[in-house]
């Protein structure tokens, strides 16, 4: 059955390229347009976002989509989003929750019992896959020889972006890669380890009950019930419609940074692989938010929070596919960040679901490694930052 399209266009902003637009008061047009402008200027090629308040939106782009020509970036390109799309794959199980498919809190080897067999199936949940406590191993390192020393940054290379840029990865092989490595922790244990393998398990549950393709469950009950016109899951290496190419440092091992804008991303598939715009992103999250997507009791069990130990070694709470964003003094902040070989995106949304923020950056680890492999500080670290807390709080933090 189709899921109904909740979408009522918005009328469509015209932007200069490079420039910020002010709709309202509520959006400092100079503090918005500095700060974009700051992380050009610290050193990312192409940097968009857009803003809401309510009613009220912003649309902000500086820098170059494509370092040869100087073709200009602008605020409504096509962007590869990384991990945001465990949001929508996390969305799109537990709709099948509130339809009595799966229960949240069953073992996966109920469904999964040839891919997750034995006292391993039985003690992983549904909840511990999607909130990453089920102590699974991340399949990445294994599969990408290069990069087998992850999370020792320091000993790895990053030849195997280039060797895999066109292979087909099969999910299943990846999915066995992170169930074959040594576990981080037993099963429900904090903190977890956020781990792409526990999102191709979810894509593998979402097939079994749904009898259909994740992507095309993920599609349908999510993208297009959200009324998303510029959100997809590549089938191809190719990014469709205007976009920005995308640029790789690894910690300054490829320098100057490489153009990844074509990559076939089944390398992780509906865990990160998803393209959309930063309005699809706002959009989105504010439907979500406002239990149009699952319902308000399904989004509290999202906003239930443990500890993880992220991809960059930090320890982070982390829900359902969502993780909050807190300042001192300030209201919570909620939604996903994301990364895939040259690109980067960060959607949050406040907890009333008024205020909200998207940006898009063309450049991922400009940081290079210290001596003792640590990524250092950058210029792009704060201005990032400084951007994040305008969208966020504007310039005298009070909203």
């Amino acid at each position: 059955m189709r899921s109904p399209d909740l979408s009522t266009r918005l009328p469509a902003q015209m932007l200069t390229p490079g420039r910020a637009h002010l709709m309202t008061k509520s959006l400092d047009h100079a503090e918005l347009n500095a700060a974009i402008e700051d992380v050009h200027r610290a050193g990312v090629p192409g940097v968009f976002a857009e803003v809401r308040d309510g009613d009220q939106i912003w649309r902000g782009a500086a820098g170059v989509a494509d370092l040869a020509t100087g073709r200009p970036v602008t605020a409504d390109m096509r962007h590869r989003v990384g991990s945001i799309t465990k949001t929508f794959t996390a969305a799109a199980v537990l709709q099948q929750v509130e339809n009595g498919q799966i229960e949240l809190d069953a073992p996966i080897g109920r469904y999964l019992p040839r891919l997750v067999p034995g006292e391993r199936g039985a003690a992983i949940t549904v909840r511990m896959l999607l909130n990453h406590t089920s102590g699974l191993a991340e399949y990445l390192p294994h599969a990408y020889p290069s990069l087998k020393a992850f999370p020792a940054l320091q000993d790895t290379r990053p030849q195997s972006l280039d060797d895999h840029r066109f292979t087909r990865f099969d999910r299943g092989e990846l999915i066995e890669l992170g169930l074959a490595a040594p576990a981080f922790g037993a099963p429900g244990g904090t903190p977890g380890l956020y781990s792409n393998t526990n999102y191709l398990l979810l894509c593998e549950l979402l097939e079994q009950v749904t009898g259909t393709k994740a992507e095309e469950c993920i599609t349908r009950d999510v993208i297009e019930r959200a009324g998303l016109r510029d959100t997809e899951l590549p089938d191809g290496p190719h990014v469709a419609g205007p976009h920005s190419r995308i640029y790789e440092s690894w910690f300054g091992m490829i320098d100057p940074p490489r153009d990844y804008s074509v990559f076939d991303m089944s390398w992780v598939g509906p865990a990160a692989s998803l393209i959309s715009t930063v309005a699809d992103l706002n959009r989105f999250f504010g439907l979500l938010f406002a239990g149009e997507i699952v319902g308000l009791p399904m989004l509290e069990q999202m906003r239930r929070t443990t500890s993880v130990i992220s991809q960059e070694g930090e320890v982070i709470d982390y829900g359902l596919g969502l993780h909050p964003t807190k300042s001192p003094g300030q209201e919570t902040f909620w939604g996903h960040g994301g990364s895939a070989w040259g690109a980067g995106a960060i959607s949050m949304t406040r907890a009333d679901g008024k205020r909200q923020m998207s940006v898009a950056v063309n450049l991922q680890r400009w940081n290079r490694l210290d001596a003792a492999g640590k990524p250092q500080p950058h210029p792009i670290d704060d201005a990032l930052a400084a951007l994040h807390r305008a969208a966020m709080y504007g310039s005298t933090g009070s909203r």
